[in-house]
């Protein structure tokens, strides 16, 4: 190889490397997270409850009450559109509502994303600085590889499928988004799925890799917990309340039936 050529290799090898560093800039915002702008995790500050698609804020009622019930302030969002419309969106109102809980003075937000709203969390987290404001994450039968059920209606009956249905679907940009931004290593997350779901499917989809992820009959043996249920089953409050406390991580044993 002449020398020139050799230099003209080695200036087009320099220009895909910087590029490839651009780009893992852009893709992985999870690897330069400064662990001092995280908060602090023995100080809990107010719960957010993030409704699923159709966005019927009383399905979290129960979990909202139990919540209450321990000492927790909590804050149900109604998300536009009946949480059928653009994620994008509905992202916006969980970064306004944290924004406002900061601004009055709490140390941080805990989120709890049921369904769908566990993907609007994840999106969150991965555009908006949701890691400098969220202490800890909770999702509840979320689709965060996507949904089976969402990715057929979808191609049988697109014009059917609004846009929050098309974006939980397998392959979806959004879904591709929380792969890449590697959500579940962010902020300590705890990822609750019930092998009865029947809307979020296959089961495993809840899944994510970095956090900690709980099958509901792992820790209650027998427990029988609709897609519908998780939100108000006892069991499921428990595993909650566990992973919100201001000590680590906790996943106990079945004590609510």
């Amino acid at each position: 190889m002449s020398p020139r050529r050799r230099v003209l290799v080695l200036v087009v090898l320099a220009a895909l490397l910087v590029g490839l560093v651009l780009v893992g800039v852009r893709v992985w915002p999870g690897a330069s997270v400064d662990p001092a702008s995280r908060p602090a995790q023995d100080v809990p500050g107010p719960v957010l409850l993030v409704p699923g698609y159709g966005g019927d804020s009383a399905a979290l009622g129960a979990l909202a009450a139990r919540l209450t019930a321990s000492g927790r302030e909590v804050r149900v969002l109604a998300l536009p559109g009946d949480g059928t419309g653009d994620l994008s969106a509905q992202v916006r109102v969980l970064d306004d509502a944290a924004d406002a809980e900061l601004a009055a003075g709490a140390p941080s937000v805990d989120v709890v994303g049921y369904s769908a709203g566990g993907v609007v969390t994840g999106l969150w987290l991965a555009r908006d600085d949701g890691p400098a404001k969220a202490r800890r994450v909770v999702t509840l039968g979320s689709p965060l590889h996507g949904t089976s059920l969402a990715g057929a209606g979808a191609a049988a009956l697109p014009d059917a499928c609004p846009p929050a249905c098309r974006q939980v679907a397998p392959g979806s940009a959004e879904i591709a988004e929380l792969d890449a931004a590697r959500v579940g290593t962010l902020v300590p997350w705890l990822s609750v799925r019930t092998a009865d779901d029947e809307v979020v499917t296959p089961v495993d989809t809840a899944v994510l890799d970095g956090a900690t992820n709980v099958l509901v009959q792992d820790v209650c043996p027998g427990a029988v917990v609709a897609h519908g249920q998780l939100p108000s089953a006892p069991a499921v409050a428990d595993l909650v309340l566990g992973a919100l406390g201001p000590g680590p991580v906790a996943v106990g044993a079945c004590v609510s039936s």
